[in-house]
């Protein structure tokens, strides 16, 4: 198994934070990857869903923060987005615009953008009517809110450009996802126009996934993330709990052994930890508030906040059909520091675990043994050891599987180059990958994270030509087109600490690192 979690197909991570926390860095700092297509079931119907028009207020049943504010109600738009201003509630939801986004004179603002385009899910003289649903699936305190849009007609034009997608908002991590089924440009109506993405309450932000601002676009089962950044400053410890009652026991030694530090002493507050007294007398610590309750650790010379939560087992959060008890896979009772392909979330809310573009409930599948014998293995195609589900090279060719998606669609499931029935990414004697997989393999940037500056580490036989940093919302920072200038490092000690993604020209080659500034 290889380690590299490669959040857009071609792009191999060097690095990515591990520690799982639930408190985010900026507010408005999203970032958009590609993520692999599910669709989930609503079934409740939205009301009002005539023309042009926002429905009533609806809850979402949990505390949701978007661009810095946090709010528990929506209004779902007929035209494809979900909007926070409920005052607006049975309202105009307006359907004319040629802008891209950010524009401050774009006509919807603090909203999520599904597939917003001029839509009429009524239908009209030549269209069928589509439907608008929602539904809240999952368990506290990681549910989803999704809206989904069915078979939408445009405002003009017939059944052959229908659309279908859904917006997911994510409870406590405060992500949102965008999964489209199918969108059809029907370009003799508004120009075909549509726009998926974020924008804040003023417009001045706004963010969307690659091709997919405002234009006459369309697109067939492809999915979308839009994150905040996990903050890694405290330390994060979820344990199933004991009863219902949200209590669990946590062992503080899984704390020391994570973060290196065997002279870390506990204290139940901060002022106790600034000032050495009332130590815990004992690592093993059950709570005494439910479900959530923070402690410090402090060796003398610095204090981390360690955040103690606990989850129930027995619930699947992700829905990817592994049960929870199972994703704790170092054993250590912590499910916070499991997470297979290092993008800051664990694997119990996880539902792609080794990052590899399929989906963990599509790979968590068990071999079927020959001679009658029904113990329950789980399928590894390449014998090494490592389930498919966290195996992101399933079949061991030293082709990524994600790098396996021959067709570009973000899916390696549907990839067949020789017709066979099998998936390319299960084939070993498929690899059309190779070259672009060894080059991944002998180029890397270090150190990292790195604070001042850092370097090409090249053991290939190709020239590095050219060296551009983005910021992690695709701003080009810092660029060098003539190579011999990096060879005593690259400086970054004025950027902001973040995550940037460092692309290397190589030859006819692009190799992409993840760089994270301390």
């Amino acid at each position: 198994m290889k380690n590299n979690y490669l959040s857009l197909k071609n792009f191999v991570v060097c690095i990515m934070i591990s520690t799982f926390g639930m408190h985010v860095n900026a507010q408005t700092d999203y970032s958009v990857t590609s993520i692999p297509h599910q669709v989930y079931t609503a079934a409740v119907p939205v009301q009002f869903t005539s023309d042009d028009k926002y429905s009533d207020v609806i809850p979402l049943t949990f505390d949701f923060t978007f661009m810095g504010n946090t709010f528990n109600q929506v209004l779902i738009g007929t035209n494809g987005d979900i909007r926070f201003d409920t005052a607006l509630a049975n309202g105009y939801n307006p359907y004319n615009f040629n802008t891209t986004i950010p524009n401050l004179d774009f006509p919807i603002k603090n909203a999520i953008l599904g597939c917003y385009s001029d839509m009429n899910s009524n239908g009209n003289t030549t269209a069928t009517p589509g439907t608008i649903t929602y539904s809240v699936v999952g368990s506290a305190p990681y549910r989803k809110f999704v809206v989904l849009f069915n078979n939408q007609p445009p405002f003009y034009c017939g059944n052959a450009e229908v659309t279908t997608f859904q917006m997911i908002l994510y409870e406590t991590l405060n992500t949102v996802d965008v999964q489209i089924v199918q969108r059809q440009s029907c370009t003799t109506w508004n120009g075909g126009l549509a726009v998926t993405g974020l924008i804040n309450d003023t417009g001045s932000i706004g963010i969307t996934p690659p091709g997919r601002n405002t234009g006459p676009w369309t697109a067939t089962q492809e999915g979308w993330r839009f994150a905040l950044p996990v903050s890694n400053s405290n330390y994060s410890y979820i344990a199933c709990e004991n009863t219902a009652a949200g209590v669990a026991d946590f062992n503080l030694q899984v704390v020391k052994d994570d973060l290196e530090n065997a002279n870390l002493n506990f204290y139940a507050s901060l002022s106790d930890a600034q000032f050495a007294e009332n130590a815990l007398a004992s690592l093993s610590f059950t709570n005494t508030t439910a479900n959530y309750q923070i402690l410090y650790a402090t060796d003398g010379t610095s204090i981390t906040q360690v955040d103690l939560r606990t989850i129930n087992c027995q619930n699947d959060y992700d829905l990817d059909s592994v049960p929870t008890i199972d994703e704790d896979l170092n054993n250590d009772g912590n499910f916070a520091n499991d997470d297979t392909d290092n993008d800051g979330i664990p694997n119990f809310i996880d539902n792609d675990d080794d990052g590899d573009m399929v989906l963990t409930s599509v790979e968590y599948v068990f071999a079927n043994l020959p001679n009658g014998r029904t113990e329950t293995t789980l399928l590894d195609t390449d014998v090494d050891g490592t389930p498919n589900y966290l195996d992101n090279d399933d079949d061991g060719d030293g082709v990524l599987t994600i790098n396996e998606d021959y067709n570009g669609n973000n899916n390696p499931a549907d990839d067949d180059t020789n017709n066979n029935g099998i998936p390319d990414f299960l084939e070993q004697s498929v690899s059309l990958g190779t070259t672009k997989s060894t080059l991944n393999n002998l180029i890397s940037v270090y150190p990292n994270p790195a604070s001042d500056a850092f370097y090409i580490a090249n053991k290939s036989a190709e020239t590095v030509s050219n060296v551009s940093i983005y910021a992690i919302n695709g701003t080009l920072v810092k660029e060098f087109k003539n190579t011999a200038a990096t060879a005593n490092g690259i400086s970054i000690a004025e950027f902001p600490t973040g995550v940037y993604l460092v692309r290397l020209t190589v030859g006819t080659t692009i190799v992409n690192c993840k760089l994270i500034k301390k």
